[in-house]
């Protein structure tokens, strides 16, 4: 038995009418009558009871009238969840950020993601880069919003933020008193930092930047996360290079100052993976993500 077979005897139960039911089908009416007959034969009971003149529901056929509704009222509505799960409409997505993407980029994204589809359950997790990276190649996150430079071969990235790296020091340093500082003045300082194990990419990117202004930097405490530096530089612990929008942190006793000389960029890049093209619900926040981008 096929759904078909359900959809022609609910037809003919509700039109109680052969010719009328047929017409309805798009079909002849001989081959309804046939295809209705099939269909007794292989429950081993009638449904219809048949005259000249009426057609009438047998008490059988009353239940199964009843049960053939709901069956294919069933189906209509898994079709419908299926598809709306085809479009990205519906589901899960999980997305890994860093912390100072929370500023702004996140929110806005977020924002307008939700409301353009507010039926999908989204996931937040903040991850380092490098956790990020591993967390898709495992399957683990769809979306990641992470800095750059990364290196695996299964991520497709796309770059939303271009900004100068920045010096923080506390308020009180001799240097916080220019407006701009050369590199080779923070050779003697003490610096906080992200490790190499969750800076990643970025952490080699302010190496090169130290030693290319001859000297390696004296790191007196390696943290998790970027924001965490502003509080020990604030603490005096010593100062740092920063992204930026780290500036949006406010507090109490530290100054940025630009870098002298051409600006070192550092990028903020959205991640999936690169077999994620045919999913709908990455390709819409990404979507959502470029169009957020370009009114920023």
């Amino acid at each position: 038995m096929e759904l078909r077979h359900l959809r022609y005897f609910v037809a003919v139960a509700e039109e109680l009418h052969f010719g009328r039911a047929a017409s309805r089908l798009f079909i002849v009416q001989p081959s309804l009558s046939q295809q209705i007959r099939q269909m007794e034969e292989e429950l081993g009971f009638p449904l219809l009871k048949r005259t000249k003149r009426s057609v009438e529901l047998t008490d059988a056929g009353r239940v199964f009238f009843v049960s053939a509704q709901n069956i294919l009222a069933q189906v209509q509505e898994a079709k419908r969840a299926a598809l709306r799960a085809y479009r990205g409409e519906v589901g899960r997505l999980v997305v890994g950020y860093i912390s100072s993407s929370t500023y702004d980029l996140l929110p806005a994204m977020l924002r307008a993601y939700r409301e353009r589809f507010p039926h999908v359950e989204v996931a937040l997790r903040e991850l380092t880069t490098p956790t990020q990276v591993k967390a898709l190649e495992e399957n683990e996150l769809q979306i990641g919003l992470m800095r750059l430079p990364i290196s695996t071969p299964l991520v497709n990235v796309e770059v939303v933020r271009r900004e100068p790296i920045v010096c923080v020091l506390p308020e009180e340093h001799p240097l916080a008193a220019r407006k701009r500082i050369a590199m080779p003045m923070l050779a003697h300082e003490p610096f906080v930092l992200q490790s190499r194990q969750h800076g990643g990419g970025y952490y080699v990117q302010l190496m090169k930047l130290c030693l290319s202004a001859g000297f390696s930097p004296n790191v007196v405490q390696e943290v998790t996360e970027t924001h965490t530096i502003v509080g020990l530089v604030a603490a005096g612990i010593g100062i740092s290079l920063v992204p930026q929008s780290i500036r949006n942190i406010r507090s109490e006793g530290i100054v940025y100052r630009e870098l002298e000389g051409t600006a070192t960029m550092t990028e903020i890049a959205l991640a999936w993976r690169r077999d994620a093209q045919h999913s709908a619900i990455v390709q819409n926040f990404l979507t959502v993500a470029r169009e957020t981008i370009m009114r920023m």
